[in-house]
């Protein structure tokens, strides 16, 4: 069958990608050889978020008296915790499977491989739709299709590492993490960063015994130092433990336990634990998928693109984790829509990596964006930097959360928006106004200016801007 477009994979990357190809009158399929949302919807950013709701219900139940109501005690259910979780997944993929249908989208069960002449081999036979897993139950055959334009879009999985190989048991990715069978009573989390942070905040927070271990000396390290600060007290606050600038050597697993060899500044130390979660990082899904076959050049394990991600071979583009640029979820989705609004010939700006936000659902919650305090520093600028603790907010009060800040940084020069970290309850739903004033080249005055409700969280966003041209009333 000849196309227009086809898209293979169906995470966020790909899915946008052909439901706004097909929006523009472009004949697409969609090429998938598991579920459709990919891991994002079925294994990722979606589930995860149901698991750490259940944490957080659990966690008011747990301090139901701090709100004046007497509650009796709250144990949580790991069984039913997973269900719930699972249960969304698989809603969430049935609304992909009816957006794509609604936008006549075709669906191409399979494993997809790219071919000189603009052709996509697909195997079928062993693949599966819908979040539970439903087998095609016959032999595997190939069929190939053409189109005029072809958008990888593989995406990534959990990275693997030699010294602790994931068997899926005792050492397990983020997949696993949120499939167990029965709550471990111990985990040792390896990697701080978005995954291993949430996870580690999860299992933490309905009983696990937790040691989060980073190799860097921070917690979330690509995040403001007082925000990584911040969230690594917290942590421990809440029972965690956490080493910094910690060295996972080995893990044995011959025993019933466990055994993780660290090495830190004082010297090594094994810890014991039921479960290891490896945490650090992903790899791109480009291998044994036809681009040496056709020449498109990659480069550190990324697909080399021009901005608006065509690679060097006419006809063929990339977008989302196997290509330059933050792996997340609504990256994926903005390139897969550039992508193909510039095939279609629209006038389109490409991507301000920038200005891209990124956002951590532990407890509290982080959100950031453009430069860290001391990037600002480091690139030459002179900066004014705002900062409004949600203690002198009244709405966090009233909510009993008030752990965290709001942090801004501008250009004392020319008043250039540089970054913003805050860190605090349902900080994630703020970031947004941050990046669109961004987008807009909005000064501080104008966000001072331009009236917040109140009581609210967001209040701290205008607070913080304040605070930085020394006009702030609340602090």
């Amino acid at each position: 069958m000849n196309y227009d477009i086809i898209v293979i994979g169906s995470g966020p990357g790909g899915y946008v990608a052909a439901i706004r190809a097909a929006q523009l009158g472009f004949k697409v399929a969609v090429v998938e050889r598991a579920e459709l949302g990919g891991i994002c919807l079925n294994w990722g950013c979606i589930p995860t978020k149901a698991l750490l709701k259940s944490a957080q219900v659990f966690n008011y139940l747990k301090h139901a008296s701090d709100y004046g109501i007497t509650a009796g005690e709250a144990t949580p259910d790991f069984e039913a915790i997973v269900k719930r979780s699972r249960g969304v997944a698989d809603q969430m993929s049935k609304g992909i499977q009816f957006l794509l249908k609604k936008n006549k989208v075709d669906v191409i069960v399979g494993t997809g491989k790219v071919m000189p002449g603009k052709i996509v081999r697909v195997e079928t036979g062993h693949a599966s739709v819908g979040s539970e897993g439903v087998e095609t139950g016959h032999a595997p055959s190939l069929q190939e299709y053409t189109a005029k334009h072809i958008i990888i879009a593989t995406g990534a999985r959990s990275r693997d590492f030699a010294n602790f190989k994931q068997d899926g048991k005792k050492i397990i990715g983020y997949r696993e993490a949120m499939n167990l069978l029965k709550q471990p009573k111990s985990m040792v989390v390896i990697g701080s960063g978005a995954i291993g942070s949430e996870f580690a905040y999860f299992y933490n927070s309905i009983g696990t015994k937790v040691t989060l271990i980073e190799l860097l000396p921070n917690v979330v390290p690509l995040e403001d130092e007082e925000v990584s600060k911040t969230l690594a007290r917290e942590f421990k606050k809440a029972g965690m433990t956490v080493m910094l600038g910690a060295n996972v050597e080995s893990v044995n697993t011959k025993g019933k336990l466990c055994k993780v060899m660290v090495t830190t500044k004082k010297g090594e130390e094994v810890i014991e634990a039921e479960v290891v979660l490896s945490a650090v990082g992903v790899a791109t899904n480009i291998e044994g998928i036809g681009l040496e076959e056709v020449g498109i050049k990659t480069d550190k394990g990324k697909v080399l693109v021009d901005d608006f991600y065509k690679t060097n071979v006419e006809g063929y583009y990339a977008i989302g984790d196997i290509v330059h640029g933050p792996a997340l979820a609504h990256v994926a989705s903005h390139e897969g829509i550039i992508c193909v609004e510039k095939i279609a010939g629209k006038d389109v700006e490409a991507m301000d990596y920038g200005n891209i936000p990124a956002c951590t659902y532990t407890n509290p919650e982080i959100a950031s964006v453009g430069m860290t305090e001391q990037q600002a520093k480091d690139a030459g600028y002179e900066i004014r930097v705002g900062k409004f603790p949600f203690t002198a907010s009244g709405k966090a009060t009233a909510a009993g959360a008030r752990e965290g800040f709001v942090k801004v940084i501008f250009d004392a020069k020319y008043g250039e928006w540089l970054g913003a970290h805050l860190i605090g309850d349902n900080v994630t739903e703020l970031i947004a106004e941050v990046v669109v004033a961004r987008k807009l080249e909005t000064t501080g005055k104008e966000i001072i200016e331009a009236v917040h409700p109140h009581p609210t969280m967001s209040e701290a966003i205008m607070e913080a801007v304040a605070q930085a041209y020394g006009e702030c009333v609340h602090l």
